[in-house]
C-alpha cells in the first residue's frame, strides 16, 4: 500500500488569514493536465497530507486546527482525484460592559466586575471534492466533479453539488501552461438562517496559468467564476428574498509561488480572494437577532498563506 500511495507530505504552515469563513479551501477549484497521464503505462497512485495546530494562551487566547489531503489514481487517459480539507478555530475575547447598578447607562467608566471573557468559534469549515478527468487528446478533455462543503461562520451549514464541462489546453511549452474550462455547476446550499435549501444552477468559466521561472521556482494564477442561471429563493440584503439570473456571482482567484530549498524541502506562498455577491445571512452570535434585523456575511474573503513542505517518502 505504501508504494501505491507514493509520497506523504507534512506541511508546516504560517497562516496569515485575513477574513475567515469561506476563505478556506474551495472544493471546486482544480483542473486536469494531460501531462499527468500521457506517460502512465500502468495504474499509478499518489497521496499527500498536511496538518497544523496553533494554541495561544494569556493575553491572546485561541485554538486553531487545520488538516487536509489529496489522493489520485491514474490509468490510461483517465484520472480520478480526491481532495479534502478542514479548519477549526476558537478564540477568546475580553468585553467591557458599562452597566452599573446605579443606572442602565452606566457611569462612563469600566470597573472591575464589568469585564467579561467570551469565546467565539471563528472558523468551522470543511471542503471535499471528487473529480474525474477523461483526456481525449493533448489539448482536449472532459471533467465531472462532486463536491461537499460546510462553512458555519459564513452562514452555510452545508453545500453540495457537482460540475460537468469541457477543458481546453490553450498554451503549453517548456515554461508555461494555460488552461481554460467551460461548464455547468450545481450547488445546493443549506443556510444557517434560512428555513429552505437554496438550489443554484450556474455557468462556470475557469482559467489557470502556470509558469516555470527557473529549475527550482514556479508560479501559478487561477480564476474561477460562477454565475447563477436561475432565480434563487434566498435571503438577500435588499429584502427581496430572491436573486435573479446573474445576480449571484461567485468568483475565486488564486496566485501562488513555490520554490525548492533542497531535494526534500520547498517553500510556498499563496494568496486567495473570494467574492460572493449574494452572501448568506449570518448565524446568531450567541443570542438571537432582534426582529427585522438580519446581518449578512461579508462579500469578500481573502487568505494569505506561507508554507514549508517536507517530503518524507
Amino acid at each position: 500500500m505504501a508504494q501505491r500511495l507514493g509520497r506523504i507530505v507534512v506541511l508546516v504552515g504560517l497562516g496569515l488569514g485575513v477574513g475567515v469563513g469561506s476563505a478556506w479551501a474551495d472544493p471546486k477549484f482544480e483542473y486536469g493536465k494531460v501531462d499527468e497521464v500521457k506517460d502512465v503505462k500502468k495504474v499509478e497512485w499518489k497521496a499527500s497530507a498536511k496538518a497544523g495546530l496553533l494554541i495561544s494562551t494569556g493575553n491572546s487566547r485561541s485554538r486553531t486546527l487545520s488538516a487536509g489531503g489529496t489522493a489520485s489514481r491514474k490509468a490510461g487517459n483517465n484520472k480520478i482525484s480526491l481532495e479534502a480539507s478542514a479548519a477549526y478555530a476558537r478564540s477568546g475575547i475580553s468585553i467591557a460592559v458599562d452597566d452599573d447598578a446605579t443606572g442602565s447607562a452606566g457611569n462612563g467608566t469600566i470597573e472591575e466586575d464589568e469585564i467579561t471573557s467570551v469565546e467565539r468559534t471563528t472558523t468551522k469549515a470543511f471542503a471535499g471534492k471528487l473529480r474525474y478527468d477523461r483526456f481525449f487528446s493533448a489539448n482536449n478533455s472532459a471533467f465531472l466533479t462532486a463536491v461537499a462543503a460546510k462553512d458555519e461562520p459564513a452562514g452555510k451549514n452545508f453545500v453540495g453539488g457537482g460540475q460537468i464541462g469541457y477543458s481546453r489546453q490553450l498554451l503549453a511549452d517548456k515554461r508555461s501552461l494555460l488552461k481554460a474550462e467551460l461548464g455547468y455547476d450545481l450547488s445546493i446550499e443549506d443556510l444557517t438562517s434560512a428555513p429552505d435549501t437554496v438550489t443554484i444552477h450556474s455557468a462556470r468559466v475557469f482559467a489557470g496559468y502556470t509558469l516555470k521561472l527557473s529549475e527550482s521556482t514556479g508560479a501559478n494564477a487561477e480564476l474561477e467564476v460562477l454565475a447563477n442561471l436561475n432565480t434563487e429563493k434566498t435571503p438577500t440584503e435588499d429584502g427581496s428574498n430572491e436573486a435573479k439570473a446573474f445576480e449571484d456571482v461567485r468568483a475565486t482567484g488564486k496566485i501562488g509561488l513555490t520554490t525548492s530549498l533542497s531535494k526534500n524541502v520547498s517553500f510556498g506562498f499563496g494568496f486567495t480572494l473570494k467574492v460572493d455577491t449574494t452572501p448568506a445571512p449570518l448565524a446568531p452570535l450567541g443570542l438571537p437577532f432582534a426582529a427585522g434585523f438580519v446581518p449578512f456575511a461579508d462579500q469578500l474573503d481573502t487568505q494569505t498563506e506561507a508554507t514549508l513542505i517536507v517530503n518524507l517518502l
